[in-house]
């Protein structure tokens, strides 16, 4: 069947958990054979090293820096601004400047793990605002993420396409959390000709553009296409194709997102405070089964329901499992309205895959969507992540992402048939 006949839904049918599929297929890896998490071109290439007292460069540091590192006996780990599922990172980052004095006006790879930019291509008369914004030049940046998907489906097999989608927009999530901190406005873009650019750039199959923010001045001019391939350069040490996943990114690229009114959200971080937080910003694995305030936790629904800077958009539906919230009944609440009442916590523990933290939390969230687009609901859920990691953590709450549970028992408690895209826990 064409890729323009399968539907999203169908791909994420595919790939749902069941008690039973958990069972007799329990996806065991060995950690030594594990495939690099790093791109990065050959030496010959010119880069720009990013000083932190540049703003600019600040600026796109921000977006995916390393923040800290662990040593395990299996090696280190380098931990990013972006959670990642199995801290896996698939994504990568690549910027457009054009009219920012300093920069040669080029597409750069942000190599995270030197904290520098790689010019792969300088712009003339061509650029990507073709294949995003036809007939508009951006005086600014384009930030481009895609996924290196063997990273993660070398862990996570067919499913790591849902990871995949969820890490991108969490990485979109990274980058409007650097636009506030300095002052940039952001515009996600879903919609575009990501099969082109993905040929153009020379990404093979092996790395697919999954979103794109744009910041800067919009003019009326006509950029044409990059008037050259893109030399390529594989993002991990070895490479194992996975037809599925590549079928869905294809089938899910193919749909149209719904549309909305462009909206910008309006936040009151205290700037410093929201600048650790991005900095310090962790992913849980124990709660003390502690109580939050109500307030809190109604600042976190709010925030939450912020508007998303895009025009490209698919509606997501958070339900939220209430174990441990100070004057608030033990319950399953949509928004802030209660669905029911009852002690869920050990119900939602064994939904996602009898993990402690889904049942030890204070609540336990789920995103559910009824989409056109698959591959931007799957984005904007974790865009949403992002922005409930960062503000649970801002008010010294602690949190993490759940991508695995059984799909449809989960639908079952939230009494819903739209499909479960992500869950997420807040706790002490």
């Amino acid at each position: 069947m064409p890729f323009s006949q399968i539907s999203g839904k169908a791909y994420h049918d595919a790939t749902k958990h069941s008690y039973l599929s958990v069972q007799l297929a329990p996806n065991y890896v060995d950690a030594s054979t594990q495939p690099s998490s790093f791109k990065v071109y050959p030496k010959f290439y010119r880069r720009v090293k990013l000083n932190l007292n540049n703003p600019v460069h600040a600026f796109i540091s921000l977006t995916s820096a390393i923040t800290l590192e662990k040593v395990y006996k299996d090696g280190p780990y380098k931990l990013r601004v972006n959670p990642s599922a199995g801290a896996l990172y698939p994504t990568e980052v690549y910027v457009q400047v054009r009219g920012i004095e300093g920069i040669i006006d080029g597409i750069y790879h942000l190599e995270v793990k030197n904290n520098c930019l790689t010019l792969i291509y300088e712009l003339i008369d061509d650029g990507l605002e073709n294949y995003i914004i036809p007939g508009k030049s951006i005086n600014g940046f384009i930030f481009l993420v895609s996924c290196v998907y063997y990273r993660s489906s070398w862990k996570y097999q067919n499913r790591s396409m849902r990871y995949c989608f969820l890490d991108s927009g969490h990485h979109l999530g990274a980058i409007a959390a650097s636009a506030y901190l300095h002052e940039k406005k952001i515009q996600l873009v879903f919609d575009f000709d990501k099969l082109a650019l993905n040929s153009d750039l020379g990404f093979e199959n092996k790395e697919l553009i999954t979103g794109c923010a744009v910041s800067g001045e919009v003019q009326d001019k006509k950029i044409r296409r990059l008037r050259l391939k893109v030399p390529f350069v594989c993002g991990t040490d070895y490479f194992e194709a996975n037809q599925f996943i590549e079928d869905a990114y294809q089938a899910t690229t193919l749909e149209k997102s719904r549309q909305q009114k462009l909206e910008y959200p309006q936040f009151d971080f205290e700037r410093d405070k929201f600048y650790q937080t991005v900095w310090d910003r962790r992913s849980i694995r124990r709660f003390r089964k502690e109580a939050i305030s109500q307030e809190d936790y109604l600042y976190v629904v709010q925030q939450l329901q912020q508007s998303i800077p895009t025009e490209n958009y698919e509606e997501i539906e958070i339900y939220s499992v209430v174990h441990r919230v100070k004057g608030m009944t033990p319950g399953l609440y949509r928004g802030t309205y209660l669905v029911k009442t009852g002690n869920f916590s050990e119900k939602t523990g064994y939904l996602c895959i009898n993990q402690a933290i889904a049942r030890d939390s204070a609540v336990t969230l789920f995103f559910v969507s009824d989409y056109l687009n698959y591959q931007t609901a799957m984005q904007i859920a974790g865009f949403l992540g992002q922005r409930l990691y960062l503000t649970s953590n801002y008010l010294g709450i602690q949190c993490s992402g759940i991508g695995a549970y059984y799909d449809d028992e989960t639908q079952e408690l939230l009494e819903t048939n739209k499909d479960v895209l992500y869950g997420m826990v807040i706790g002490i």
